[in-house]
């Protein structure tokens, strides 16, 4: 449903912008803090993640919350948001990019 909100223009932007971060967020490989760290690892994707889509299900109107919520419940997934690939790639692009330059400089 937060990738539907994310997609459709009647959605506030703030909480279009919220579901984007989310998204990103839960598909993205890196981590905030690093899931092989014991028990702080796993505990930001356990609050932000969650927090994310609660935030955005705040700023919804209630009438578009509950279409949103039909058309979830109607729509076959798994569904592939390009955007996101996209920005997971562009993110491990500019992390390797930011490596190699600080290697390379030194």
């Amino acid at each position: 449903m937060v990738w539907l909100a994310s997609r459709d223009p009647r959605t506030p932007i703030a909480a279009k912008a919220i579901a984007v971060l989310t998204i990103g967020y839960a598909l993205s490989p890196i981590d905030l803090i690093p899931d092989f760290i014991p028990v702080l690892g796993l505990l930001d994707d356990i609050l932000l993640i969650p927090a994310g889509v609660w935030l955005v299900l705040r700023l919804l109107p209630k009438g578009l919350l509950a279409e949103l919520r039909e058309k979830a419940v109607q729509t076959p997934w798994p569904v592939t948001p390009s955007w996101a690939v996209a920005l997971i790639g562009a993110t491990w692009l500019l992390l390797a990019g930011g490596i190699c330059w600080f290697v390379l400089r030194g």
